[in-house]
């Protein structure tokens, strides 16, 4: 029989967003939390003290004797501490941590908290119920850089976002540790008002539900709710730490809940999050689909009855890239903090999901011919044109055109390295792209490194934060064992490198002949006038590597004239004359960057 731990984590994973949990005081006792009740017999013990009396062994019986009342959360409070300013101050040191207890981990988010952040940071969980007053949870979340929706009274429910449109919904059951209106009594704990009531129906009813750390003892008012549930349309998961007995069986028997034997919360939760993850990890293509599939388009490349099966191949891989890369996960919204972190994850997803059409993009570009190259046009064409029904954040919306960069990359390397121009040609200008005002441009005109250094996006990946051109430089570390294969020298693979880079830049200046500096800002009034082209590593490894590019393909231009290979390509409207004006005018650009 499969684990039911198994199951869950299927569950969550293949179910994202419809899965609720449910959290008792058990997952915050690990914390050195107190419940409700606890606070409620140690002000008992405090008034006992105050009076002169013992009111051991049973502070709460001695207290119904001695006020003929029940024992309750607010009325205590109201008697001890008059000021709302006096009450928050005599219940942080029940919930918030001293400077000693912080530096304990005291009072503060466990592992279990910390997890259950990271899944709601993913996208696996998006509704909190708890029956805990403390702020454990929030400040998870927070420190993640995520504001939860909460809802701990029934004032609040009117006035909250709707669960769909809501990241996390915390919904604090018996309220908040500042309130004094928190449920503690068996009489407080019987019913819940009606909104409160109906807004938990219908949670019960439509997401599956996790339960940790609740023995469903206490709560009448919250089991009425789920015994009074009449769908289970997905399972509800009860983890236990032994066995569960009364109510909670009644419950389970009702749910058709699976139970799930842990050790504690903290190895629960970080448990379920890792076997998630590792699911989220296997749906990325595994590196060997990425070698047969090149080993697949370069049968087809020499077999010509193959045509269409080649055509099937690409269209089929760019296909499930468009539709991976166009899901909710790499929207304008951002879900991780710091932001860094959200950038990092999204750009590591993206290498993982190209990984199979990049394989197929750089062997096509190298073996391939004339022809094959109108298959890598569509294939460019297509993923450099994201959906356009998403809003958010620009910086993260500029990144939704990596996967097209990094493809546009790897096929540019390596049609250089095999010296295809013809193909190099087709892919830096044949595929259009939509530009910031939505109107269809070359490729090259669009998609460059220059995009994402605009907005310092890659300088959030490790080790790139300092380089003035970050994303060639992680472009670069990126490709190099992607085209070992082709480029197995150092050496040589910089070189193409390069060389693909400083003719992009030349490509795009001559496409779109744009005066750089503009003269309003031009420092040096004697300083000549370049056209504005995208740079890249060749330009910051050293000047006079730089400076190297410019006249090796100067010396080259000048050998070979009207055969230059890209200007056979029709490339510089077929003119000598244009191609040299337009290396002139972009050197003149790079000089100005040099400066």
């Amino acid at each position: 029989m499969i684990d039911p731990m198994v199951s869950l984590a299927f569950a969550v994973y293949s179910n994202k967003g419809v899965y609720a949990t449910l959290l008792g005081s058990g997952v915050s006792r690990a914390s050195g939390i107190p419940t409700g009740w606890d606070v409620i017999l140690d002000l008992i013990r405090k008034v006992a003290k105050i009076v002169g009396e013992d009111c051991e062994p049973d502070p709460a019986e001695w207290y119904r004797k001695k006020y003929e009342i029940e024992p309750n959360y607010g009325q205590l409070l109201d008697s001890i501490a008059k000021t709302s300013s006096e009450r928050q101050q005599l219940l942080r040191s029940y919930f918030e941590p001293t400077e000693d207890e912080r530096s304990q981990g005291i009072k503060c988010p466990s592992k279990a908290h910390k997890h259950i952040a990271q899944l709601v940071a993913k996208g696996y969980l998006r509704v909190i119920i708890t029956t805990n007053f403390d702020r454990l949870t929030e400040k998870a979340l927070e420190d993640i850089g995520i504001t939860p929706t909460v809802v701990s009274t029934v004032d609040q429910i009117g006035g909250a976002r709707p669960l769909a449109h809501s990241e996390i919904t915390i919904i604090k059951l018996h309220g908040d540790y500042l309130d004094t209106r928190i449920k503690n009594t068996e009489s407080e704990l019987d019913k819940y008002d009606k909104p409160l009531a109906e807004l938990l129906d219908r949670i019960l009813d439509e997401y599956g539900l996790i339960i940790a750390g609740w023995s469903g003892e206490w709560d009448t008012a919250l089991c009425a709710a789920i015994e009074r549930c009449p769908n289970c349309r997905f399972t509800t998961f009860w983890t236990t730490k032994s066995s569960l007995k009364g109510k909670a069986k009644r419950l389970i028997k009702c749910r058709r809940a699976a139970v799930i034997q842990i050790k504690d919360a903290d190895d629960f939760f970080g448990n379920l999050f890792e076997k998630v993850q590792a699911l989220d990890d296997l749906a990325a293509p595994h590196p060997l689909s990425a070698r047969m599939a090149a080993a697949t388009v370069k049968r087809y490349l020499v077999d010509p009855s193959a045509r269409i099966r080649l055509r099937d191949i690409v269209h089929e891989e760019t296909e499930r890239l468009f539709v991976e890369t166009n899901t909710k996960i790499f929207d304008g919204q951002e879900r991780h903090q710091p932001a860094s972190e959200e950038i990092k994850w999204r750009v590591e997803k993206y290498n993982a999901l190209c990984e199979t059409l990049l394989s197929i993009l750089a062997v096509g570009c190298y073996w391939g011919d004339k022809e094959a190259s109108k298959l890598w046009v569509a294939s460019l064409q297509r993923i450099a044109n994201p959906l356009e029904n998403v809003g958010g954040l620009v910086n993260l919306l500029q990144l939704r055109h990596y996967p097209s960069l990094l493809l546009l990359y790897g096929a540019g390397v390596a049609s250089i390295a095999s010296g295809n121009y013809e193909t190099l040609s087709a892919i830096l200008t044949k595929p259009n792209a939509r530009d910031f005002h939505h109107k269809p441009r070359p490729i090259c005109s669009v998609i460059h490194a220059g995009v994402m250094d605009s907005d310092d996006l890659m300088k959030a990946i490790p080790d790139f934060a300092r380089f003035y051109r970050p994303t060639s430089g992680y472009l670069f570390k990126i490709l190099r064992d992607k085209l070992r294969e082709f480029l197995p020298r150092d050496e040589d693979y910089q070189d193409a490198f390069d060389r693909f880079e400083y003719l992009l830049g030349l490509i795009h200046a001559d496409l779109n002949h744009r005066d750089w500096p503009p003269t309003i800002y031009q420092p040096n009034k004697n300083l000549k006038m370049g056209w504005w082209g995208p740079n890249g590593l060749f330009v910051f490894r050293n000047s006079c590597q730089g400076e190297n590019i410019k006249k090796l393909i100067e010396a080259e231009i000048e050998a070979d004239g009207n055969n230059w290979p890209l200007l056979k390509t029709g490339l510089f409207g077929g003119s000598l004359a244009q191609l040299k004006t337009a290396k002139e005018k972009y050197d003149v650009f790079l000089s100005y960057v040099f400066s």
